[in-house]
This record gives C-alpha cells, structure tokens and sequence, in this order.
C-alpha cells in the first residue's frame, strides 16, 4: 500500500515537472542569437520566473528522492 501510494506521488510529481518545464520561456534564440543579443542574455529573472524556477527545482529534488527510495528497495 505505501510502495503504491509513493508510485503515484512519485509519477505526478514526473508529470508536474514537465508541465511546470515547458511553462518556462525560452532564454534566447539558440547560437545565432549569442552575437546579436549578448547583453541580454545575462538579464535578471523577473518574479515569476524565479517563482517558477523554485517550484521546478523542487519538484526535481521530490522526483529524484523518490526514485532512489523506490529503486533501492528500502520500503519491502
């Protein structure tokens, strides 16, 4: 019962780390936009940018957790 209910936290938080991966914008236009923009490539991230960055970050440190537990067999 608990190996299955952390399997399903366990592939949400995979699902919402996608999700919450593609909600980020693009931060410029591959290398050709390296010489015509260089200054902004180094700009500041706005509040929801970085609000988003945290909420992705730990969804990662949750998914990752979650898969070593899983894989290790620590829960038989």
């Amino acid at each position: 019962m608990l190996i299955s209910a952390i399997t399903w936290i366990w592939v949400s938080s995979g699902l919402l780390l996608i999700f919450l991966v593609l909600l980020h914008s693009p931060k410029g236009d591959g290398m050709g936009g390296l010489a015509a923009s260089g200054s902004s490539m180094f700009s500041s991230a706005s509040s929801a940018e970085s609000t988003l960055n945290k909420a992705t970050w730990t969804c990662l440190a949750i998914f990752l957790g979650l898969a070593i537990i899983l894989s290790a067999g620590w829960l038989k």
